[in-house]
């Protein structure tokens, strides 16, 4: 338990703030999620609009400051490399 007043006003504030932000990142996997199952499907244009709205997911939670940068930055990679590969 927090001993002093500042401290006990971070478990607080930080309390709300990851309310504030479970729904934006639950989103963003959600989104990627749903892209990966369409690049597994073989679907390409699905695979392409599933991902172009993961991609938009993942800069508007980064905006927010939800994710890190880098985070939102390595998940799109991930992301387009598999969507390439699919083409290849």
């Amino acid at each position: 338990m927090a001993n002093s007043k500042s401290a006990r006003k971070r478990i607080l504030v930080s309390e709300r703030r990851r309310l504030r932000n479970r729904p934006y990142r639950s989103a963003a996997r959600t989104y990627v999620k749903k892209a990966e199952l369409a690049i597994a499907s073989g679907d390409k244009a699905a695979a392409q609009e599933a991902v172009l709205t993961a991609t938009s997911t993942l800069d508007r939670v980064y905006a927010k400051g939800v994710i890190h940068k880098n985070n939102a930055a390595r998940r799109k990679s991930r992301l387009m490399k598999k969507f390439n590969a699919l083409g290849a």
